[in-house]
């Protein structure tokens, strides 16, 4: 089984592991509560000194560490609001498509026809929540195709990946 090259991480995307090899680095050594006390209060003098010369050299709005990037977060916001809107768009009109049929005597239909309709088109506009998501490019240089099948199967297998190596919290 050939081995999969590695991808490159997103700039949104959490380091993988390192959470766990401080963990058993840490329980591995033993140290005493006075010593380890101290060494909270220099890395408590370190970060603070760190925190203030980070936020002197960059500007308080700009904060592209974390979170995703704004390109990609519009983009996210774009086809979730086309690929989930339009179905729901079209539940709610099903209620007044279906009143206007019944009232007026041109089309005889039960009520379950009008329910499982309506159902079914909320229904796919909650599906179109997640690929709205899924099929947009996640890289900020890359736009992604009008459908965006490519960008959702690579994404789908980001997310599973992701899913799969989170580590457990029950520690």
């Amino acid at each position: 089984m050939p081995s999969q090259p590695q991808r490159e991480s997103l700039p949104f995307e959490p380091k993988s592991n390192k959470r766990q090899s401080d963990k058993a680095d840490s329980s591995s050594t033993e140290t005493s509560p006075k010593a380890l006390s101290s060494e909270v209060k220099a890395s408590r003098q370190r970060g603070k000194s760190a925190s203030k010369s980070a936020s002197a050299d960059k500007p308080a709005s700009k904060n592209t560490d974390s979170g995703i990037p704004e390109v990609v977060s519009r983009r996210m916001i774009r086809r979730m609001a086309v690929f989930a809107g339009v179905p729901t768009v079209l539940g709610m009109s099903s209620f007044v498509i279906a009143y206007l049929l019944l009232t007026r005597h041109i089309v005889e239909f039960p009520n379950v026809v009008v329910l499982l309709v309506s159902l079914g088109f909320f229904g796919l506009g909650t599906v179109g929540l997640t690929y709205g998501v899924l099929s947009a490019s996640w890289q900020e240089d890359e736009e992604g195709s009008l459908l965006g099948l490519a960008e959702f199967s690579i994404n789908f297998r980001r997310l599973v990946n992701g899913l799969r190596n989170k580590p457990s919290t029950s520690d």
